[in-house]
């Protein structure tokens, strides 16, 4: 029992000791020394809640802006204080020569810009070449077809080509033909032959003269027949009739049709072969409606075959259809191509490239720097020590290799950014928003925000309502 009791007043005695000591140190903070350490806290802490936007922040020794909330650069304030969030609010600083800078422009370091996969190029100044890609089918030189008739009646006795697809040359057999007409012919011209040898030495200049005349008619017959003359040569020194003519080829091609058979009776004025000149061909092919503008006739095409890699044919536009197609809203063109190997044959499918020549000398940027809105064409311009500027630019055409024709907007060695420029264009019309609320209204404190939060909640106190005023307030909203 005495020790419990001993044990008692020790453990009271050591308590008020500690008591006693807290409260003399805390006393000799407050009045000696150890209070200047207290009120130097206090100041700074008075001097950051003192600070407001426009002021030097000590500790930077940089212009404050304004405050924003670290999740919503949105809400923005010109003095510190609390987010909705509950987050205290950050300080966003000025950069050196940032008044000069317009609103959009914006400015990062370069490890951020690394991060991002920024890339940039330069204007350039160069031609501008526009390579339109189609294709098309190879068909015949319509020039270069010929056919083969007879100008009187009668039979084919013998052929010599007897097959479609078949080379000739020009002045090759094709066929011998009887015709009872054209054996008539041949024997009045040699009755004209031999007359107007015997009267050729008449003393009446009238009977020469007519047996001339006859014998000029005669033979202008056979020759409106079609009778060479090599074949009227042979009549003439053999003084005989031929039963037969043979019919040659009119040019060097392939037999694209025959309608010629041994012993088939041949009218006068019926196409016997069609004959193609393959030494040159065409080729069609179709554009789009918003193409049409750049091609002209006699531009350079280049045609390529998937079937003989690595050759590339050489031609020109030949023709333009002035027209369109109602259904596919394309135009048609006419190429013409050289053929001397008879490589290109009718009916193959070809690639076809056209080189349109749009400027000799105009400003060109990549396709991936513009973007594009739908209402106006955005490209950022470096302005060195990660600073860059959004620019409204005027583009052209497009050309070769995803390049646009720049009319307005960039100037020649200009840097400007090809990737991750959507990132910079979010961040700039961040900064343009911000810079133009701080223009137009003054911006609120956080006492007056916080005092709209203290109403609001006021107003929605619920606390004095009972169980049967909620219950009334529930009831026009129950169904029945």
């Amino acid at each position: 029992m005495k020790r419990f009791l001993k044990r008692s007043i020790l453990r009271k005695t050591f308590g008020w000791m500690v008591a006693f000591t807290v409260w003399i140190t805390g006393s000799g903070m407050d009045m000696n020394l150890a209070d200047e350490p207290n009120v130097m806290v206090t100041k700074v802490f008075a001097g950051e809640k003192s600070l407001k936007a426009g002021m030097i922040d000590a500790k930077t020794g940089k212009k404050i802006k304004y405050w924003a909330a670290p999740m919503d650069p949105t809400y923005i304030r010109n003095e510190p204080g609390k987010s909705p969030m509950g987050m205290d609010l950050v300080p966003v600083y000025e950069e050196e020569g940032e008044d000069k800078a317009a609103a959009s422009t914006i400015r990062i370091d370069p490890v951020t810009v690394q991060n991002m996969g920024v890339r940039l190029g330069r204007v350039k100044r160069k031609p501008l070449v526009k390579n339109i890609r189609t294709f098309g089918n190879i068909t015949y030189d319509e020039r270069r077809i010929y056919t083969v008739n007879t100008k009187f009646n009668g039979w084919i006795e013998k052929l010599y080509v007897d097959f479609v697809g078949e080379t000739v040359k020009k002045g090759q057999p094709l066929f011998d033909i009887y015709s009872p007409e054209l054996v008539t012919a041949q024997e009045e011209y040699l009755l004209a032959l031999q007359q107007n040898r015997d009267l050729k030495d008449s003393s009446y200049p009238s009977i020469r003269e007519g047996a001339q005349r006859l014998l000029k008619a005669s033979r202008t017959r056979l020759e409106y027949w079609d009778v060479s003359e090599r074949q009227i040569k042979t009549i003439e020194n053999t003084g005989k009739v031929q039963k037969t003519l043979t019919i040659y080829s009119p040019a060097r091609g392939v037999i694209i049709k025959k309608n010629a058979f041994q012993g088939h009776y041949v009218i006068a004025g019926q196409h016997q072969y069609e004959i193609a000149d393959l030494s040159k061909v065409w080729v069609d092919v179709d554009i789009y409606e918003y193409e049409f503008p750049w091609v002209r006739k006699g531009m350079p095409a280049k045609m390529e075959l998937s079937y003989i890699p690595g050759k590339i044919f050489t031609g020109n536009v030949l023709f333009v259809y002035p027209f369109l197609s109602a259904k596919t809203r394309t135009a048609t063109l006419r190429l013409e191509f050289p053929n001397p190997d008879y490589q290109l044959m009718p009916d193959m499918y070809v690639n076809v490239t056209l080189e349109s020549a749009i400027a000799g000398d105009s400003l060109v940027i990549p396709q991936e720097a513009v973007i594009d809105s739908g209402v106006r064409k955005i490209v950022f311009v470096a302005l060195g020590k990660g600073k860059f500027q959004p620019r409204e630019v005027k583009l052209g055409v497009e050309g070769n290799d995803n390049e646009f024709q720049v009319l307005e907007g960039l100037k020649e060695n200009e840097e400007i950014v090809i990737s991750a420029q959507f990132m910079l264009d979010s961040e700039s019309r961040l900064r343009e928003a911000i810079q133009k609320m701080q223009e137009v209204q003054q911006l609120r404190p956080i006492s007056d925000s916080a005092e709209s939060m203290k109403t609001k909640s006021d107003d929605l106190d619920m606390s004095d309502m009972s169980m049967d005023e909620t219950a009334e307030t529930s009831k026009p909203h129950q169904h029945k």
